[in-house]
Parts: C-alpha cells; structure tokens; sequence
C-alpha cells in the first residue's frame, strides 16, 4: 500500500517515467527502432552531429537525446527544444517527425538474444532456437513484434512527409552519406568535416572505448554483465554464423513479404512462401536497395 502511495505521488508531480504518456511538440523529433537495430549507435551519430561541442558519451546521452523510459516526465518537459527523443515504441499518431531505423530481423534476434544474456534475463545455456521462437511470438521484449513493430510504422508513414527510414546495413556500409540525409532531415547544413567528426566519435571503437570507461553511468550497462558488451560486432550478417537453420527458416516464415520490401536476401526463399507473391512484387519497388 505504502509503495503504491508513493508511485501515485511520483506520477502527480511527474517523477515517473512516461513511456507513451507525455506531451509531444510539433517539433519534436524521434529516433525510432525495434529494440536492438542500432539505435544506440544513431542517437551517438545524431548527437555528435547536433552538438559538436558536447562530445556524446554514455553520460550525457541521454540528456542529448532522452528515452521517455528512463526520463521523468518532469524532465521531459523542461528539455529545450526542439527535443531530439529515443524510442521503441510501435506506431504513435502524435511523433509526426521520425527516423525509423531497421536492422535485418535475424541480426536483431542474435542481437537481442546476447543483451538478454547481458541483461541476466537469460544464463550463457539458453537454447537460441527457444529465444528465437520467443522472439517471432513478440514475447521478448514490450514492444511487439518485429514485423509488429517495423510494419506499425511502414504502413503509416512510409513516404510521407516528416519519416525518414534508414537501413541499419546502408549505415555500415557508407556512415557519412546516410548522416547526410540525418542532416537534411533536420535542416542542418552537411558540413563535411562536422559529418566526418561525428562518424569518427561514433565509430564502434570509439563507443567501445566509452563503454568500458562508463558502462557504470549509463542505466542500460550499469546494473548488468560486465563481462558481455553492449558493444558487439556491430556489422551485418553475423545471423548466419549465429543462427541455426530452424531458426533463420522460423524468422523468414513470419516476415519474408517484410523482409523483401526492405531489401534483406531470402536464405531459405522456397520455404519463406507463406505469404501472396502477389502481394509482394509491387513492394519490392519500395525502399529496397
């Protein structure tokens, strides 16, 4: 009774963290992904880029861009603006400013499953297949599904005004040229050398560097494994080395149509045909590459 007085006391005056529930500003910007896509590594690239001379590290980032799940609501408010905001969370009518990332679903399984290793959640002898199944059934983590979640924002605001999706793999593959189209998102001018200095800060080894000197200030490292980075491998493609076979055929079986839209290869395409190849060849116009 005394903890629920004290939870209902912190949610009056805004000392609770929102999630979903607090005021958005028109000009608010959010930094959307499903969990383990590589947000992390954007909020750096985008924060190093909006403010070059407060250098983003894993104690100040998310006073640069704020997670509404691990700020308060009182914080939230008082942030100057325009608000650059982090989160998971599946379609929301009212984020009207949005750079969605997406990762290759099977990336994001084997991603996820080793945070949840790091985490506690799960010991190092949990059967990766059982997690993947978890993990198509949406059962890992609050925010749906992948394709749940991926397809809640695709549906709704692909090619609209005010979304910019990025492909977690273009991003590997050239850093500064999708920072480019960060920068024209935003109305910021794409000076080469700030672009170049925001890559250079937000490089894998300069967060790994950060993560060992301050995994213990940062909410998402501090309580959890020191032993398991937070910081893997960071490239793409490590699924098949990770994954069994069951598990890359369980993964495309549930999202191949989404899969294909987004320009990620079919390991196993003659068994992935639960969906109308009908439905799916005018997609693959979309924003494959």
């Amino acid at each position: 009774m005394f903890q629920k007085l004290i939870r209902g006391t912190r949610r009056v005056v805004g000392l609770h963290y929102p999630g979903r529930d607090f005021q958005v500003f028109p000009d608010d910007i959010f930094i959307l992904s499903f969990p383990k896509s590589g947000n992390t590594w954007t909020r750096f690239l985008i924060a190093n880029f909006v403010y070059p001379d407060t250098p983003a590290d894993f104690s100040n980032i998310n006073r640069l861009t704020p997670n509404p799940d691990g700020t308060t609501k009182r914080e939230l408010a008082r942030m100057p603006r325009p608000r650059i905001i982090k989160s998971h969370q599946y379609f929301h009518p009212e984020y009207q400013r949005v750079i969605y990332i997406v990762r290759d679903p099977r990336d994001v399984a084997v991603s996820q499953f080793h945070f949840q290793r790091k985490r506690k959640v799960i010991d190092d002898q949990y059967p990766i297949q059982t997690f993947v199944t978890r993990f198509v059934a949406g059962e890992t983590c609050p925010y749906g599904s992948w394709g749940e979640n991926v397809a809640s924002w695709l549906a709704t605001r692909y090619n609209r005004p005010g979304f910019l999706l990025l492909r977690y793999e273009d991003m590997l593959a050239d850093t500064a040229r999708e920072l480019r189209k960060v920068a024209a998102f935003l109305a910021i001018p794409p000076d080469p050398s700030r672009i170049e200095n925001a890559v250079k800060r937000s490089s894998a080894e300069e967060m790994r560097k950060l993560e060992k000197a301050q995994a213990m200030l940062w909410s998402s490292t501090k309580e959890t494994r020191q032993d398991v980075p937070f910081v893997r491998a960071a490239r793409a493609g490590g699924w098949r080395e990770s994954l069994p076979d069951s598990a890359i055929a369980e993964v495309e079986n549930a999202w191949g149509h989404l899969m294909l839209y987004l320009g990620y290869d079919l390991h196993f395409a003659d068994r992935s045909t639960n969906f109308d190849s009908r439905f799916v060849e005018p997609l693959l116009n979309g924003p494959a590459r």
